[in-house]
């Protein structure tokens, strides 16, 4: 009986003990929850305070887009036995220096896309990937300023194609004006005077010039997205058909340790690259087609695929 009455006094002791302890431990552990919290918001501030500091600023996302194919015997189709394949990889980057009295803004865009489609019953197919989107846009800015939101500013902006006829045509604008911040990662710049470099094969068809540069470019990351619009214009004094302009938009979506899915599209209107592939590129070729005669169309182009931010 009295190990029994033993047994029944220690089990409860032991309960007693266990309860105690358990419901210390749970207020323990609350109180360091709450003090990583507040150790936490600390780091954030101080985050914050280190990202408002004027200072160099630096940023990079990509997306890689890719789809490959293969059928035999697949006779539904005209082409049977083929195997097909679409690579495509674009990059944007920034470097920024705010300072009290000037700005720097660098940025760059590449834009690579390649494509094949082998005929495997053709022994002349050609079976390696084609070069097809290719664009590259490098932009330096650096500004005075005269207030918080207005600079005097000038610009270089070099744009041209990598994989293919390397600048041929290549374009370099170099300019002064002004530059207007009126909002947080939106810059608006507004450049008079102008000129507009082209550089080219063919002298009879692409024509240097003077002219005003506009941009506008909108720059942000809110959480796991990232977004960048550019829009590039350049007006010709001299002529209309010596005017062009490029709109550049690409969005990044981070998923996990910084991969996502990303998706990009570009369009752009330029008159002479229009009558050059009339001319010189197009399958059915125009030596009389003018600037009057050629439909300039609108060009374009899009990318979606896997999104990576460095």
């Amino acid at each position: 009986m009295k190990k029994v009455v033993f047994t029944l006094i220690t089990a409860l002791t032991f309960i007693t003990v266990s309860g105690q302890t358990i419901e210390e431990l749970k207020s323990e552990q609350a109180t360091k929850k709450d003090s990583v919290a507040d150790i936490q918001s600390r780091v954030d501030a101080l985050q914050g305070q280190i990202d408002a500091f004027p200072g160099w600023k630096k940023g990079a996302f990509g997306t890689i887009g890719a789809n490959l194919s293969g059928f035999s015997n697949w006779y539904s189709q005209g082409k049977p036995n083929n195997s097909a394949g679409n690579i495509g990889v674009t990059v944007n980057g920034f470097a920024n220096l705010d300072r009290e009295k000037f700005f720097w803004r660098n940025s760059g865009n590449i834009n690579l896309q390649w494509v094949k489609l082998d005929n495997k019953d053709v022994a002349t197919d050609d079976d390696s990937f084609s070069g097809t989107t290719d664009v590259f846009t490098i932009s330096s800015l650096y500004g005075r300023k005269l207030s918080k939101n207005f600079a005097i500013s000038g610009l270089g902006e070099y744009r041209t194609t990598v994989l293919n006829n390397f600048n041929d045509p290549g374009y370099l604008d170099l300019g002064l004006g002004a530059t207007w911040t009126p909002i947080t990662d939106l810059v608006v710049v507004i450049h008079p005077l102008n000129y507009n470099f082209v550089f080219s094969k063919n002298d009879a068809i692409y024509e240097s010039s003077l002219g005003a540069k506009i941009v506008a470019d909108y720059t942000r990351q809110i959480g796991a997205v990232n977004f960048k619009t550019n829009f590039s214009t350049f007006q010709s004094y001299k002529s209309s058909d010596l005017s062009n302009w490029t709109w550049i938009n690409s969005l990044g979506y981070t998923l996990w340790n910084g991969i996502g899915l990303g998706f990009e599209f570009g369009l752009r209107n330029n008159k002479q690259e229009a009558l050059d592939y009339a001319v010189n590129k197009a399958p059915v070729l125009d030596p009389t087609a003018t600037f009057e005669s050629i439909d300039n169309e609108i060009q374009s182009y899009w990318l979606f695929g896997i999104n990576y931010a460095f």
